[in-house]
């Protein structure tokens, strides 16, 4: 049984070497490719009916998922602890290796005190480490910062500091903590992009990437150029298209303007162990957009 105590002396010994981070696989296995789906993108579907989205989600294909919530206060998986939720996953033939959390900065006065901020990184991060460590998750992603968090180099360079210490937490219990850009870590302030300091400023064995092809390429960014820089940053990646329109809106996998093929081939210098397609916004039903996705993906990519 799974305790507190437990997980402390777990994570003692992983803090003193005595048992390594779990081995992080390749998104190829002898079993066939592992195909990975945010579940952002079937966050309506996932909030009605978890079981039922999840058995829909494998029978499409998928094997691999990346969690969308946690935190808001609640600490719970879509609602379940993380042994309800694990045995939910194993029902349906599924492995969760990422989830995705707030920083949890952006909250003002008396909303720092009614744990509505609990399972950020900055409140609680102790409990979610814990969860996640039952769940069996081997990475923590902060998945986005608010308006009120984008406060200038300065103030990213104390996220940076931040990240470390988070980052370290989720390295005694065998964790990688991530981060996952939009297009905003791109808009430069004075000469220097946010981005680059997050990079820069945190140590690249407790803080790693999860690039966002789309953002990035909206960004004007090219991912490869990246990956070349700061090999072996980004284990993680998200995959969803850019169409050809003035807006250059999100799309299907394949339907759009990325090179998803140049891409893939520089998995190695990246360092990728596992992606994830996320379509932020479908033009119907996200069932049929990531049934399109992972047919070219299969066809194209793995």
């Amino acid at each position: 049984m799974h305790t507190r105590r437990s997980f402390l002396k777990t994570s003692a010994l992983y803090s003193a070497g005595i048992l390594a981070a779990p081995a992080l696989p390749s998104f190829l296995t002898a079993a066939g490719p592992v195909i990975g789906l945010q579940l952002y993108t079937v966050r309506d579907q996932m909030a009605a009916d978890p079981n039922g989205t999840l058995a829909k989600v494998a029978q499409i294909g998928y094997n691999s998922l990346e969690g969308a919530t946690y935190n808001n206060g609640i600490e719970k998986f879509y609602g379940m602890d993380p042994n309800t939720f694990a045995g939910v996953l194993k029902n349906n033939g599924l492995i969760m290796r990422s989830c995705h959390y707030r920083l949890g900065e952006d909250s003002q006065g008396a909303t720092l005190t009614n744990g509505e901020y609990n399972g950020t990184i900055l409140h609680d991060w102790d409990k979610a480490v814990e969860d996640a460590h039952t769940l069996g998750l081997h990475y923590m992603v902060c998945a986005w910062l608010s308006p009120k968090e984008r406060l200038g180099l300065d103030h990213y360079k104390k996220m940076a500091n931040d990240f470390n210490v988070a980052g370290e937490k989720c390295q005694k219990a065998g964790i990688q903590f991530c981060y996952h850009n939009h297009d905003f870590e791109f808009d430069a302030q004075g000469g220097k992009y946010p981005y680059d300091v997050l990079l820069e400023d945190t140590d690249p064995k407790l803080v790693k990437m999860e690039m966002d092809l789309y953002w990035v390429s909206k960004a004007g960014h090219d991912p490869v150029q990246l990956f070349d820089a700061h090999p072996g940053r980004f284990p993680l990646w998200h995959l969803k298209d850019m169409d050809a329109t003035p807006q250059h809106s999100f799309t299907e996998v394949g339907n759009g303007t990325i090179d998803f093929k140049k891409i893939f081939a520089n998995k190695a210098k990246s360092g990728m162990k596992y992606f994830f397609v996320e379509q932020d916004r479908c033009p119907g039903s996200p069932f049929d957009s990531i049934t399109k996705s992972i047919a070219y993906i299969k066809q194209n990519l793995v």
